[in-house]
Protein backbone atom coordinates (compact mmCIF):
# COMPACT_ATOMS: atom_id res chain seq x y z
CA UNK A 1 0.00 0.00 0.00
CA UNK A 2 1.31 3.43 -0.70
CA UNK A 3 2.42 6.40 1.45
CA UNK A 4 -0.36 8.69 -0.49
CA UNK A 5 -2.92 5.85 -0.36
CA UNK A 6 -2.65 5.00 3.49
CA UNK A 7 -2.40 8.37 4.15
CA UNK A 8 -5.94 10.12 2.12
CA UNK A 9 -8.35 6.46 2.28
CA UNK A 10 -6.53 4.60 5.90
CA UNK A 11 -5.64 7.22 8.02
CA UNK A 12 -9.11 9.19 7.99
CA UNK A 13 -10.87 5.76 8.68
CA UNK A 14 -8.56 4.92 11.59
CA UNK A 15 -9.12 8.53 13.12
CA UNK A 16 -12.82 8.10 12.85
CA UNK A 17 -12.91 4.68 14.67
CA UNK A 18 -10.51 6.12 16.98
CA UNK A 19 -13.07 8.96 18.77
CA UNK A 20 -16.11 6.42 18.54
CA UNK A 21 -17.16 6.14 22.50
CA UNK A 22 -15.96 2.84 24.11
CA UNK A 23 -19.04 1.26 24.63
CA UNK A 24 -19.91 1.61 21.04
CA UNK A 25 -16.54 0.09 20.13
CA UNK A 26 -17.62 -2.83 22.44
CA UNK A 27 -20.66 -3.40 20.34
CA UNK A 28 -18.08 -3.49 17.41
CA UNK A 29 -16.19 -5.59 19.10
CA UNK A 30 -19.27 -7.85 19.79
CA UNK A 31 -19.84 -8.07 15.98
CA UNK A 32 -16.18 -8.01 15.13
CA UNK A 33 -16.45 -11.19 17.16
CA UNK A 34 -18.70 -13.03 15.33
CA UNK A 35 -17.26 -12.41 12.42
CA UNK A 36 -13.57 -13.75 13.09
CA UNK A 37 -14.87 -16.77 15.52
CA UNK A 38 -17.77 -18.03 13.73
CA UNK A 39 -17.48 -17.52 10.09
CA UNK A 40 -13.64 -16.84 9.70
CA UNK A 41 -12.62 -18.97 12.02
CA UNK A 42 -9.41 -17.30 12.62
CA UNK A 43 -6.63 -19.80 13.72
CA UNK A 44 -9.68 -21.56 15.60
CA UNK A 45 -7.29 -25.09 16.13
CA UNK A 46 -3.84 -23.24 16.86
CA UNK A 47 -5.61 -21.29 19.42
CA UNK A 48 -8.04 -24.60 20.84
CA UNK A 49 -4.59 -26.98 20.91
CA UNK A 50 -2.64 -24.65 22.21
CA UNK A 51 -5.33 -25.06 25.17
CA UNK A 52 -5.92 -28.46 25.17
CA UNK A 53 -1.87 -29.27 25.96
CA UNK A 54 -1.74 -26.03 28.45
CA UNK A 55 -4.27 -27.33 30.43
CA UNK A 56 -4.98 -30.93 29.70
CA UNK A 57 -7.16 -30.62 33.25
CA UNK A 58 -9.50 -29.35 31.78
CA UNK A 59 -12.64 -30.47 29.62
CA UNK A 60 -13.42 -29.84 26.12
CA UNK A 61 -16.52 -27.82 27.34
CA UNK A 62 -14.48 -25.76 29.82
CA UNK A 63 -11.85 -25.41 26.75
CA UNK A 64 -14.29 -24.09 24.30
CA UNK A 65 -15.46 -21.54 26.84
CA UNK A 66 -11.78 -20.16 27.21
CA UNK A 67 -11.82 -20.14 23.49
CA UNK A 68 -14.81 -17.70 22.95
CA UNK A 69 -14.02 -15.37 25.85
CA UNK A 70 -10.58 -15.36 23.85
CA UNK A 71 -11.68 -14.15 21.02
CA UNK A 72 -14.46 -11.60 22.09
CA UNK A 73 -10.78 -10.16 24.35
CA UNK A 74 -8.74 -10.41 20.88
CA UNK A 75 -11.32 -8.52 19.22
CA UNK A 76 -11.63 -5.67 21.83
CA UNK A 77 -8.15 -5.53 22.02
CA UNK A 78 -7.56 -4.78 18.13
CA UNK A 79 -10.45 -1.60 18.59
CA UNK A 80 -8.76 -0.67 22.07
CA UNK A 81 -5.07 -0.42 20.84
CA UNK A 82 -6.51 2.10 18.02
CA UNK A 83 -8.10 4.50 20.52
CA UNK A 84 -4.74 5.22 21.69
CA UNK A 85 -4.70 7.59 18.84
CA UNK A 86 -7.11 10.27 20.20
CA UNK A 87 -7.55 9.15 23.62
CA UNK A 88 -7.60 11.82 26.42
CA UNK A 89 -5.84 11.86 29.83
CA UNK A 90 -8.98 11.59 31.69
CA UNK A 91 -10.41 8.94 29.74
CA UNK A 92 -7.55 6.91 29.80
CA UNK A 93 -7.19 7.21 33.35
CA UNK A 94 -10.34 5.56 33.92
CA UNK A 95 -9.27 2.54 31.89
CA UNK A 96 -6.18 1.98 33.47
CA UNK A 97 -4.42 2.17 36.31
CA UNK A 98 -2.16 0.26 38.55
CA UNK A 99 -2.52 -1.71 41.60
CA UNK A 100 -1.03 0.30 45.12
CA UNK A 101 1.44 -2.41 45.25
CA UNK A 102 2.66 -1.29 41.58
CA UNK A 103 2.34 1.86 43.05
CA UNK A 104 4.95 1.58 45.81
CA UNK A 105 7.38 -0.57 43.42
CA UNK A 106 7.59 1.53 40.82
CA UNK A 107 8.05 4.90 43.32
CA UNK A 108 10.65 3.46 45.47
CA UNK A 109 12.90 2.61 42.28
CA UNK A 110 12.53 6.61 40.92
CA UNK A 111 12.87 7.33 44.64
CA UNK A 112 16.43 6.15 43.95
CA UNK A 113 16.86 6.84 40.86
CA UNK A 114 17.66 2.85 39.83
CA UNK A 115 17.07 2.05 36.51
CA UNK A 116 15.21 -1.63 36.12
CA UNK A 117 13.51 -4.17 33.93
CA UNK A 118 10.16 -5.06 33.67
CA UNK A 119 9.44 -8.62 32.39
CA UNK A 120 5.41 -9.26 30.88
CA UNK A 121 4.31 -11.40 28.58
CA UNK A 122 0.98 -10.96 25.83
CA UNK A 123 -1.46 -10.66 28.84
CA UNK A 124 -4.33 -8.18 29.07
CA UNK A 125 -3.46 -4.94 26.97
CA UNK A 126 -0.12 -4.57 26.92
CA UNK A 127 -0.12 -2.03 24.46
CA UNK A 128 -1.78 0.47 27.21
CA UNK A 129 0.90 -1.18 29.63
CA UNK A 130 3.65 1.00 28.11
CA UNK A 131 1.55 3.73 27.47
CA UNK A 132 0.38 4.08 31.09
CA UNK A 133 3.25 3.59 32.75
CA UNK A 134 3.82 7.35 31.13
CA UNK A 135 0.83 8.70 32.93
CA UNK A 136 1.56 7.40 36.21
CA UNK A 137 5.25 7.66 36.75
CA UNK A 138 8.20 10.36 36.34
CA UNK A 139 11.16 7.69 35.34
CA UNK A 140 11.75 7.32 31.54
CA UNK A 141 10.13 4.27 30.44
CA UNK A 142 11.66 2.76 27.13
CA UNK A 143 9.69 0.13 24.82
CA UNK A 144 11.20 -2.56 22.94
CA UNK A 145 9.83 -3.08 19.68
CA UNK A 146 9.84 -5.11 16.01
CA UNK A 147 9.26 -3.14 13.58
CA UNK A 148 6.28 -4.10 11.33
CA UNK A 149 7.25 -5.38 7.30
CA UNK A 150 4.50 -2.93 5.97
CA UNK A 151 6.20 0.53 6.63
CA UNK A 152 3.18 2.81 6.74
CA UNK A 153 1.47 1.02 9.67
CA UNK A 154 4.77 0.70 11.26
CA UNK A 155 4.94 4.84 11.60
CA UNK A 156 0.88 4.49 12.57
CA UNK A 157 1.42 1.88 15.45
CA UNK A 158 4.78 3.66 16.15
CA UNK A 159 2.70 7.15 16.67
CA UNK A 160 -0.02 5.35 18.84
CA UNK A 161 2.70 3.92 21.17
CA UNK A 162 4.50 7.24 21.62
CA UNK A 163 1.82 9.53 21.61
CA UNK A 164 1.94 10.37 25.36
CA UNK A 165 5.90 10.33 25.38
CA UNK A 166 8.37 7.57 26.56
CA UNK A 167 11.21 6.19 24.89
CA UNK A 168 11.13 3.18 22.00
CA UNK A 169 13.59 1.64 20.50
CA UNK A 170 14.18 -1.48 18.17
CA UNK A 171 15.33 -5.02 19.94
CA UNK A 172 18.97 -4.76 18.27
CA UNK A 173 19.38 -1.02 19.66
CA UNK A 174 18.33 -2.01 23.47
CA UNK A 175 22.04 -2.75 24.72
CA UNK A 176 23.70 0.52 22.75
CA UNK A 177 20.47 2.46 23.74
CA UNK A 178 20.83 1.18 27.37
CA UNK A 179 24.81 1.98 27.53
CA UNK A 180 24.14 5.55 26.33
CA UNK A 181 21.30 6.00 29.18
CA UNK A 182 23.95 4.99 32.03
CA UNK A 183 26.43 7.36 30.36
CA UNK A 184 24.15 9.94 30.68
CA UNK A 185 22.86 9.60 34.30
CA UNK A 186 19.70 9.23 32.76
CA UNK A 187 17.54 6.17 34.49
CA UNK A 188 15.01 4.36 33.03
CA UNK A 189 12.30 1.46 33.51
CA UNK A 190 12.90 -0.96 30.63
CA UNK A 191 9.74 -2.58 29.35
CA UNK A 192 9.96 -6.43 27.05
CA UNK A 193 7.83 -8.66 26.36
CA UNK A 194 9.74 -12.05 27.20
CA UNK A 195 7.12 -14.60 25.92
CA UNK A 196 7.65 -14.42 22.20
CA UNK A 197 9.55 -17.17 20.45
CA UNK A 198 13.21 -17.49 19.84
CA UNK A 199 15.32 -19.44 17.63
CA UNK A 200 15.55 -22.98 18.49
CA UNK A 201 19.10 -23.13 18.60
CA UNK A 202 19.51 -20.14 21.06
CA UNK A 203 16.96 -20.22 23.26
CA UNK A 204 16.46 -21.06 26.90
CA UNK A 205 14.58 -24.65 26.86
CA UNK A 206 11.61 -25.25 29.83
CA UNK A 207 8.61 -26.54 30.89
CA UNK A 208 5.86 -23.91 30.39
CA UNK A 209 2.17 -24.47 30.47
CA UNK A 210 2.74 -28.34 30.19
CA UNK A 211 5.31 -28.11 27.30
CA UNK A 212 8.61 -28.09 26.16
CA UNK A 213 9.25 -24.34 25.32
CA UNK A 214 12.00 -22.46 23.94
CA UNK A 215 12.08 -18.85 25.78
CA UNK A 216 14.53 -15.82 25.16
CA UNK A 217 17.05 -15.34 28.04
CA UNK A 218 17.26 -12.00 26.86
CA UNK A 219 16.36 -10.24 30.01
CA UNK A 220 18.43 -12.03 32.32
CA UNK A 221 21.12 -11.62 30.38
CA UNK A 222 20.68 -7.85 30.29
CA UNK A 223 19.67 -7.89 33.91
CA UNK A 224 23.36 -9.50 34.52
CA UNK A 225 24.83 -7.36 32.00
CA UNK A 226 23.62 -3.59 34.03
CA UNK A 227 23.11 -5.36 37.46
CA UNK A 228 19.23 -3.68 37.39
CA UNK A 229 16.55 -5.14 39.44
CA UNK A 230 13.68 -7.05 37.52
CA UNK A 231 10.10 -6.48 38.33
CA UNK A 232 7.21 -9.27 36.47
CA UNK A 233 4.18 -6.85 35.14
CA UNK A 234 1.22 -8.65 36.03
CA UNK A 235 -1.90 -7.73 34.02
CA UNK A 236 -5.36 -8.03 35.19
CA UNK A 237 -8.68 -7.92 33.58
CA UNK A 238 -10.92 -5.81 35.53
CA UNK A 239 -13.89 -5.89 32.69
CA UNK A 240 -14.17 -5.39 28.91
CA UNK A 241 -11.86 -2.52 28.46
CA UNK A 242 -10.41 -1.93 31.54
CA UNK A 243 -7.40 -2.97 33.29
CA UNK A 244 -5.12 -3.23 36.00
CA UNK A 245 -1.27 -3.82 36.42
CA UNK A 246 0.46 -5.24 39.74
CA UNK A 247 3.63 -5.77 39.93
CA UNK A 248 6.30 -8.68 41.88
CA UNK A 249 9.84 -8.19 41.76
CA UNK A 250 11.71 -11.06 41.33
CA UNK A 251 15.26 -9.87 42.18
CA UNK A 252 17.12 -6.59 43.08
CA UNK A 253 20.36 -8.46 42.61
CA UNK A 254 20.25 -10.28 39.31
CA UNK A 255 24.25 -11.02 39.62
CA UNK A 256 23.58 -13.17 42.61
CA UNK A 257 21.11 -15.09 40.73
CA UNK A 258 21.70 -18.91 39.09
CA UNK A 259 22.08 -18.89 35.44
CA UNK A 260 18.34 -19.30 34.13
CA UNK A 261 16.78 -18.50 37.56
CA UNK A 262 15.70 -15.05 36.58
CA UNK A 263 13.71 -16.53 33.45
CA UNK A 264 12.53 -19.33 35.57
CA UNK A 265 11.02 -17.19 38.25
CA UNK A 266 9.57 -15.10 35.02
CA UNK A 267 8.12 -17.94 33.42
CA UNK A 268 6.24 -19.14 36.55
CA UNK A 269 4.78 -16.07 37.71
CA UNK A 270 3.61 -15.50 33.66
CA UNK A 271 1.99 -19.10 34.21
CA UNK A 272 0.52 -17.85 37.04
CA UNK A 273 -1.11 -15.23 35.73
CA UNK A 274 -2.37 -16.58 32.67
CA UNK A 275 -3.97 -19.73 34.76
CA UNK A 276 -5.95 -16.78 36.65
CA UNK A 277 -7.36 -15.29 33.69
CA UNK A 278 -6.40 -17.96 30.99
CA UNK A 279 -8.52 -16.24 28.40
CA UNK A 280 -6.92 -13.06 27.92
CA UNK A 281 -3.20 -14.33 26.94
CA UNK A 282 -2.24 -14.44 22.89
CA UNK A 283 -3.49 -18.22 22.60
CA UNK A 284 -3.13 -17.26 18.76
CA UNK A 285 -0.04 -17.17 18.58
CA UNK A 286 1.84 -20.26 17.50
CA UNK A 287 4.07 -20.72 21.00
CA UNK A 288 4.84 -24.28 20.52
CA UNK A 289 5.83 -24.58 16.33
CA UNK A 290 9.48 -25.49 17.56
CA UNK A 291 11.00 -28.76 18.91
CA UNK A 292 13.73 -28.87 21.11
CA UNK A 293 17.38 -29.39 18.91
CA UNK A 294 19.01 -32.67 19.49
CA UNK A 295 21.84 -32.55 21.97
CA UNK A 296 20.93 -29.27 23.24
CA UNK A 297 21.18 -29.75 27.33
CA UNK A 298 18.15 -30.87 28.86
CA UNK A 299 16.61 -27.68 31.14
CA UNK A 300 13.36 -28.65 32.80
CA UNK A 301 11.34 -25.92 34.94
Amino acid sequence: MGKIVFNIFVIPLLYLHSILPFWFLRFIGSCLFVLVYYIIGYRKKVVFQNLKNSFPEKTEAELYVIQKEFYKHFCDLILETNKLYTISDKTFRKHFSFTENATKTFNSFEEKNQSIILVLGHCGNWEYDFVGYNFYFKQLITGVYHPLSNKNFDKYVFKLRMRFGGNLIPMNGVIRELVKLKSQKTPTTLGLIADQVPPPESAYWTTFLNQDTPVFNGPEKLAKKFNYPVVYVKAIKLKRSHYRLDTKVLTENPTETADGEITEMFLRELENNIKEQPAYWLWSHRRWKHKRPKGMENVKG
